[in-house]
């Protein structure tokens, strides 16, 4: 029984070091993934509108 509460605390307390090692990213640094994100986002977008123009005009 003893052991069992010690391998269980002994589990928690290395999840709570795990956990409060993780870098975390400020503020800016979250809106600069974002603003990347929208950017790749729109240049998928016309990547595939000039894709489905050249498929429209090579048919006519």
């Amino acid at each position: 029984m003893r052991k069992s509460i010690f391998m269980f605390v002994f589990a928690l307390m290395t999840i709570g070091v795990a956990m409060g090692c993780r870098e975390e990213k400020s503020t800016g640094e979250k809106i600069e993934d974002g603003i990347e994100d929208v950017g790749d986002d729109l240049e998928d977008g016309a990547e595939e509108v000039e894709d489905a123009v050249e498929d429209a005009t090579d048919d006519h």
